[in-house]
């Protein structure tokens, strides 16, 4: 009978750093070849990293241990901590957060967990960080407690959710060896009742400093270096570090979102062996055995169904024949025949993890059912003959062999804690994943990128594009577990394409990428530019509606509400054959480009890319009347008709674009002696004339190539007095017109002056602006002023306008150029600079629904940090000492008369330092220079930070205001002032804190009766 699945726990989320490896993909090619991955350290690495030379040279000391390399080493600008902070943080917990942060990457829901209410469960071991900076005797009490909270394990689940931005359920599990498989029955239990939709389990064992340790007779330490588990040469276990993490989802939501689990998790169990052993360190048969039927009825499966367990696997000679005995009683009562189990042990390849050891267990496991290969126990020659061997269903393979077990492959892993706490977990192989789709080119996609800092970036492209171009995935589902599945960070990258081997390509030849920083401040305000008749093309909504999800509703509306009067215009602007001279004509042009605008501007806003202010070159301007909320859409879809057609009923004319400002267009047209008009004045490098053919024709003659000239895409002279015989029947449409105040402001291009949000324009300023000269160039000047540093986007065909916004010193991001290029890559690409830039761009919104693939995450490869108060050398004096300084502090104090080093001077208060709060305590006298350098060295000693000026914020540095309240107690005792807190919570810049410093050592203000009483007596 089949089993109910509806308990079963997927491992969608996976990450791991083990000796001898990388990551978890070198690592099992090393399991596979039984290699061990433990080290013998040298006598001078001992030494250097603090082992006291009596230990070194004692004849019993073992200088094996599974090493992590860089353990010391942390990406803290990404999880916002000051370099001070990084390094009193235990090395374990730094790892944690960065194990925990790719493994919600890997799982398609990085921080803050992909919208859902995620639980995190963790598990650390005993802080040898801390112990070395207690034994140095360098820790104030005030830096001891943030030390404690950096380096015990009780507070490692809260840091956790805090910097990951997690709100689930958060626990520490403590329960020695046991500890993190534990922690996973704990997780599990909270996805079954509901507490959490996504569980994050992390643990961490990584000795500090890592180095070898002292056999003790009779001890279970190895003598001889070697974890030999279950072999006749079994002397003990080697201890290792290493660090690790597993996302868990209920199976059946994992699966309806198309995620591939890493395993599937049927059953866990956790007992306690009570009073039922030799002792308090002593394992227990009975208790393992009871763990193991638990699991499996919890798991819904027998024994006959098992073909690997996972062993705890000590490596001692006691403790292994105990294991032994109660793994083949529970799986032999449970149906396992004999010989059907193969046993594995990793400790044998890389020592004993401490708190880890159970969850990397379970992803060797997982791994195990995964590829079908069981590996062998490393080392391995012959059985301990203390194990009972008879009848038993464990056999320990010698050399890797394929899966012969039963199907589908399932195993068992055990972990047991000294304490008596065993835990068990029965898992079963991944459900096969669906054929990969063809990786034939399909829609466009925005492929997006971002990390912490510069280096991360090009680091983090590297090797998403070599997974592309080895993987091939579908290049949608790429685009949508980046966007939906990944933090946004400062430092971002953006690219384009259809196919993953399209995206690696120009990712490889950095064509095609964009990058960009998020500005400090938060994106800056952006203004949309809507183009004129010219502009038009055939074809030109196409790039849009490939990739801008709202926008063919839009459009739709648009059409609709131009009614039987819209005629050709559906194909004018999707087919790019329609012919470019019939969609030249006036009364086609205009409402085509009305339409793809509005369009444009409405799926944009949708996104998040709204409007702060915009403006309309000529037509473009009841665009961007329209989109202001000055004009509703079937008003301006009225009027753009009116216009358009009473525009077709005037004589033909032409239109001349210049390379040059529209004083110099009518100066050349004024020495030409030609008749021509200025049409519109765009910016010191473009403008138009307009007129005749005849006109134009001996004008473009006589200019030579005085300046360069363009004929524009029109059969009318526009802005011109060709035109003024359309302005009747324009009028009489707009008499019956009355614009409503804009909601957004907008720059009129017949004033060139900005209209204000909350103000209402007169209906006969869209007759001045179609007669007058378009004053783009001063409209473009009044948006600048009010709205320094804004970006302009170009919402339409074409980039004549973001050229202009440039020449007046605004950023310009056009969104589809002038030719048919690319289709929508071209918008894709100008989309994913805009959020290269910081804007809130709803990127997952944009690319759609996929599915969360796994891809390659964070390139973690930050600095390494040793605090001071840890480093090697002799333990120093007993008792609290002064707060660590830097070297390159600035000194406290700058002159022989402030105070010293650690407070004020002879003639000040003690460090409690008496007076009201805010109020300077007497005697302080320092110099305000003196203040300020103070409170530099302050902020350099508690962020860790040497590069400073009056704008550097203390909590984008890594400040929070336990940290504030520390630097006003060191004000207190540096210079002898009270300072108030909230003030300084609220300063945040150095600039505004040293002048809340120096206002708090100003002397009060002496009463005017004091102040009179006091001159009378300088008189007498």
């Amino acid at each position: 009978m089949a089993r109910d699945r509806s308990l079963d726990i997927a491992v969608t989320g996976l990450f791991a750093r083990f000796p001898g490896a990388p990551g978890v993909d070198a690592w099992w090619p090393a399991l596979l070849d039984g290699r061990v991955l433990t080290r013998r350290y040298e006598r001078d690495e001992l030494l250097g990293a603090g082992v006291p030379q009596r230990l070194v040279d004692d004849p019993d000391y073992v200088p094996v241990h599974g090493h992590l390399p860089g353990a010391d080493r942390f990406d803290h600008v990404l999880f916002r901590l000051s370099p001070r902070e990084a390094e009193l943080m235990d090395p374990q917990h730094r790892l944690m957060l960065e194990a925990a942060w790719a493994a919600l990457e890997d799982a398609g829901a990085g921080p803050p967990g992909g919208g859902m209410t995620t639980g995190v469960y963790a598990s650390s071991s005993s802080s040898g960080y801390l112990h070395r900076m207690l034994a140095r005797g360098a820790l104030d009490p005030l830096t001891l407690e943030d030390a404690l909270h950096g380096n015990e394990p009780d507070f490692t689940a809260g840091l956790l959710s805090y910097r990951l931005g997690l709100t689930g359920p958060s626990a520490a599990v403590q329960t020695a060896c046991s500890s993190s498989l534990v922690a996973v029955h704990l997780a599990v239990q909270a996805l079954l009742h509901g507490d959490c939709d996504q569980a994050l389990v992390v643990a961490a064992g990584i000795a500090f400093p890592q180095a070898g340790y002292l056999h003790v007779p009779g001890g279970i330490h190895s003598p001889s270096g070697r974890c030999l588990p279950f072999d006749e040469r079994a002397d003990g276990v080697v201890a290792g570090s290493g660090v690790a993490a597993v996302v868990l989802r209920r199976l059946s939501e994992a699966l309806a979102e198309g995620l591939e689990p890493h395993g599937v998790i049927l059953g866990t169990a956790v007992n306690n062996d009570g009073a039922a052993r030799a002792g308090y360190y002593a394992p227990s048969a009975q208790g393992q055995e009871a763990v193991i039927r638990a699991a499996l009825r919890a798991a819904e499966v027998d024994g006959g169904s098992v073909g690997y367990l996972e062993a705890h696997a000590t490596g001692t000679r006691l403790g292994d024949p105990i294991e032994w005995s109660a793994a083949s009683g529970a799986l032999g009562a449970a149906g396992s025949r004999p010989g059907q189990v193969a046993v594995g042990a990793l400790k044998a390849n890389i020592g004993h993890l401490d708190n880890a050891a159970g969850l990397a267990s379970l992803i060797k496991a997982m791994r195990v059912v995964k590829e079908g290969t069981v590996p062998p126990v490393a080392g391995f020659r012959r059985l301990n003959p203390l194990l009972e061997t008879d009848g038993s269903p464990l056999f320990v393979p010698d050399l890797a062999r394929p899966w012969s077990g039963p199907l589908p492959r399932r195993a068992g892993v055990s972990s047991f804690g000294i304490g008596g706490t065993n835990a068990h977990v029965v898992v079963e192989e991944p459900p096969r994943p669906a054929p990969s789709r063809a990786p034939a080119a399909g829609p466009a996609r925005l492929i997006v990128l971002s990390t912490a800092e510069p280096g991360a970036l090009e680091r983090s492209a590297g090797r998403l594009r070599a997974h592309l171009a080895s993987a091939r995935p579908e290049v949608s589902d790429v685009a949508f577990t980046l966007a939906a599945g990944r933090a946004a960070l400062p430092e971002r990258l953006a690219v384009a394409g259809r196919t993953a081997a399209a995206v690696a390509a120009r990712l490889a030849e950095g064509a095609g990428a964009v990058t960009g920083r998020v500005p400090a401040g938060g994106p800056a305000p952006l203004v949309f530019l809507f183009p004129g008749q010219g502009a038009q093309r055939p074809g030109m909504a196409l790039p849009f509606a490939e990739v801008l999800p709202g926008f063919p509703a839009a459009l739709g509306a648009c059409l609709d509400a131009f009614g039987s009067a819209a005629g050709p215009l559906r194909r004018a602007l999707l087919d790019p054959h329609f012919p470019a001279a019939e969609l030249a004509a006036t009364e086609l042009a205009q409402p085509a480009l009305f339409a793809v605008e509005y369009a444009a501007a409405t799926a944009l806003t949708a996104l998040g890319i709204a409007p702060a202010a915009a403006v309309g070159h000529s037509l473009g301007e009841i665009t961007a009347a329209c989109v202001c909320g000055v004009l509703g859409l079937a008003e301006a879809a009225r009027l753009v008709l009116t216009r358009g057609a009473a525009m077709a009923k005037c004589p033909p004319g032409a239109m001349l674009g210049l390379g040059c400002d529209a004083a110099t267009a009518a100066r050349l047209v004024a020495e030409s002696g030609i008749c021509l008009e200025v049409a519109s004045d765009n910016g010191p490098h473009s403008s138009a004339l307009s007129g005749t053919e005849a006109a134009v024709e001996a004008f473009g003659a006589w200019l030579g190539d005085r300046v360069r000239a363009t004929r524009l895409r029109v059969d009318r002279a526009y802005h011109s007095a060709l035109i003024e015989p359309a302005l009747p029947g324009l009028a009489e449409e707009l008499s019956g017109l009355l614009p409503r105040p804009a909601a957004v402001p907008f720059a009129s291009t017949g004033t060139g002056r900005l209209v204000e949000a909350g103000e209402r324009i007169a209906s006969r300023a869209f007759l001045r602006q179609t007669r007058g000269t378009v004053r783009f160039a001063e409209a473009l000047a009044a948006v600048a002023r009010h709205l320094p540093g804004a970006i302009a986007v170009e919402a339409g065909p074409g980039r004549v306008l973001s050229a202009a916004a440039t020449d007046a010193g605004i950023t310009a991001v056009p969104l589809a150029g002038a030719g048919a290029g690319r289709h929508g890559e071209e918008v894709l690409t100008a989309l994913g600079r805009l959020w290269c830039l910081g804007q809130p761009l709803d990127v997952a919104a944009l690319n759609g629904r996929g599915r969360r693939v796994h891809l390659p995450g964070y390139p973690f490869a930050g600095p390494a940090w040793l605090a001071p108060e840890a480093a090697p050398g002799p333990p120093g004096p007993q008792g609290p000492a002064a707060p660590h300084r830097p070297a390159a502090a600035t000194p406290a104090v700058a002159g022989p008369e402030g105070p010293g080093p650690e407070g004020p001077g002879p003639e000040g208060p003690g460090p409690e330092g008496p007076g009201p709060e805010g109020a300077a305590a007497p005697g302080g006298g320092a110099a305000p220079e003196d203040a300020a350098a103070t409170l530099a060295g302050l902020w350099r000693q508690l962020l860790g930070h040497e590069e400073l000026d009056e704008t550097s914020d203390f909590f984008e540095l890594g400040g929070d205001s336990l940290l504030v309240t520390h630097l006003v107690r060191e004000v207190r005792q540096r210079l002898g002032v009270r300072v108030p807190i909230r003030p300084m919570l609220a300063g945040r810049t150095l600039g505004r804190q040293t002048a809340i410093v120096l206002d708090s050592m100003a002397p009060p203000a002496a009463p005017a009766g004091a102040a009179a009483h006091e001159r009378g007596a300088q008189r007498d």
